[in-house]
């Protein structure tokens, strides 16, 4: 009877590879968001201070 070679497995699972992959992706879009989180605060200040939505016609 002959043995069945039995296959080396790779270290980590498709499922592992994924979960890093989304943790890498979930990382850099954080860190884009607090990158960019003054500039939003800032313009959302221009926005109120110059009236918002009630502006209307007053700034182009």
């Amino acid at each position: 009877m002959k043995k069945r070679s039995t296959t080396v497995r790779s270290a980590l699972s498709g499922r592992q590879v994924l979960i890093a992959q989304a943790g890498l992706v979930g990382g850099l879009l954080l860190a884009l968001f607090v990158k960019e989180f003054p500039g939003v605060v800032r313009e959302l200040r221009i926005y109120r201070m110059t009236g918002g939505l009630r502006a209307h016609r007053r700034y182009p």
